[in-house]
C-alpha cells in the first residue's frame, strides 16, 4: 500500500491529539508525520504508532521541501487563513477543520457519508473543509431520511458538550464542579464561556448576529444545505450544557406536504446508514446519550417518533463525539476517501 507524508497543524490541541489517535487505529498509511503547532508548543513531543515525533512550529517555510501529501488543520481559522495555501503551494491537500474555507464556493464541504463526490473538487482551491461538528452529526441523520421522504424544514435544538470550547472549555468545567463541592461555587473563575457553566446550560454558542441568531446556529443552516446540495428551511438553537464530551441534539424534521410518515421505514433506513446506530427502545429506557456515544466513531440516533398532529413531521434526538465524528474522525474519512480518489 501506497504510504503519505501527513502533517497535523494543531498537533498539542483537543483535536489535533484525538486526530493521531484516530490515524493510529485507522492504520493509516502514513510514511512520514509532521506535527505543527505555535511557538508555545514548539518543542513538545507527540508519540506516533510507538515512536516520538518533536513538534515544529508553524511558520510560512515549514512545509518547503518537506513532501507533505496532506495536511490536517485544526489551529482555529486565522491560523487556517494565514498558512493553508503555504500547504497547498507545496503540494499537499489541506484538509481544514476550521469554519475558515467552509462557505468559499471553491471550497468542497465535505461530510464522507452524505456527500461524498464532492471531495473531486479539491484541485480548484487545494481544500477540503471539515463542517461544524453539530452539522455533521445531523446531516448523517437528515441524508438518508431526505431521500426517503424530501425534507421540507429542520428545527434544531443542540445541546453541547464543553469540549466544543477545547481544553478550556472542559478545564474550566471540571474547576467549577471542584468548588461547588468545596462551597465556593460563588466565587468560581468564568473565562470560557459568558457564564458558569457549572449546573448551568447557556443558550449561547459564538457572536450574537443581527438576525437574533449565533455565528454557531448559522454555521448548522448554511452549511446543511451546501452539504446536502438542498434548500430547505434550517432553524438552530445551539446551547452549552454541562457534559464533558458528545454533543446531543433534538430535531424535528418537516417533510413534503404530501408525506405520511412510517416510523419503522424510518428507522429501517437510519439504522442501514454508514456510521449511524439506532437505540431506540423507550420502555426500557434505552436511548443514546453523550455516556454512550463518547470515544466512538458512530453518531447514534433515538427517541425516533410521528408528531401527534401533523404526519409529515418526525421528531428524533441524536448524539455523536463532537472530537471525533465532528472534527478528526470525519477529517480521517475525508482523508481515506481522497486516498482513494487519487488511486482510482
Amino acid at each position: 500500500m501506497k504510504k503519505y507524508n501527513v502533517a497535523v497543524v494543531g498537533a498539542s490541541g483537543a483535536v489535533g491529539e484525538e486526530l493521531f489517535r484516530i490515524l493510529e487505529e485507522q492504520k493509516f498509511p502514513v510514511a512520514n508525520l509532521l506535527p505543527l503547532a505555535s511557538s508555545r508548543s514548539a518543542g513538545e513531543t507527540i508519540e506516533f504508532n510507538g515512536e516520538e515525533y518533536k513538534i515544529e512550529e508553524l511558520t510560512d517555510t515549514v512545509f518547503e521541501g518537506r513532501g507533505i501529501d496532506i495536511a490536517f488543520f485544526s489551529a482555529g481559522g486565522n491560523i487556517s487563513a494565514e498558512f493553508a495555501k503555504y500547504a497547498v503551494e507545496s503540494g499537499a491537500v489541506v484538509i481544514d477543520n476550521t469554519s475558515h474555507f467552509r462557505m468559499d464556493p471553491k471550497v468542497p464541504l465535505v461530510v464522507p457519508e452524505v456527500n461524498p463526490e464532492d471531495i473531486e473538487l479539491w484541485e480548484e482551491s487545494g481544500i477540503i473543509a471539515n463542517p461544524n461538528c453539530s452539522t455533521i452529526q445531523m446531516v448523517q441523520l437528515l441524508k438518508p431520511l431526505h431521500d426517503l421522504y424530501g425534507i421540507k424544514r429542520v428545527d434544531v435544538s443542540t445541546y453541547q458538550a464543553v469540549s466544543g470550547a477545547g481544553k478550556k472549555g472542559m478545564e474550566e468545567l471540571v474547576q467549577q464542579l471542584q468548588d461547588f463541592f468545596a462551597f465556593n461555587l460563588d466565587n468560581s473563575e468564568v473565562k470560557a464561556f459568558a457564564h458558569r457553566i457549572a449546573l448551568n446550560v447557556i443558550p449561547h454558542i459564538d457572536k450574537p448576529l443581527e438576525n437574533g441568531y449565533t455565528k454557531e446556529e448559522m454555521k448548522m443552516v448554511n452549511e446543511t444545505n451546501k452539504i446536502m446540495h438542498s434548500n430547505f428551511a434550517v432553524s438552530a438553537t445551539c446551547v452549552r450544557v454541562p457534559v464533558l464530551r458528545s454533543h446531543s441534539e433534538s430535531i424535528t424534521i418537516t417533510f413534503q406536504d404530501d408525506v405520511d410518515v412510517d416510523v419503522e421505514k424510518a428507522r429501517e433506513v437510519l439504522a442501514n446508514f454508514e456510521n449511524v446506530k439506532v437505540i431506540d427502545d423507550l420502555p426500557n429506557s434505552k436511548y443514546p446519550m453523550p455516556s454512550i456515544a463518547t470515544d466512538t466513531d458512530y453518531t447514534y440516533v433515538g427517541r425516533i417518533r410521528k408528531d401527534n398532529f401533523a404526519p409529515n413531521i418526525l421528531h428524533l434526538w441524536g448524539v455523536a463525539d463532537q472530537v471525533r465524528v465532528g472534527a478528526a474522525t470525519n477529517a480521517v474519512r475525508i482523508a481515506q476517501k481522497w486516498i482513494k480518489l487519487e488511486d482510482a
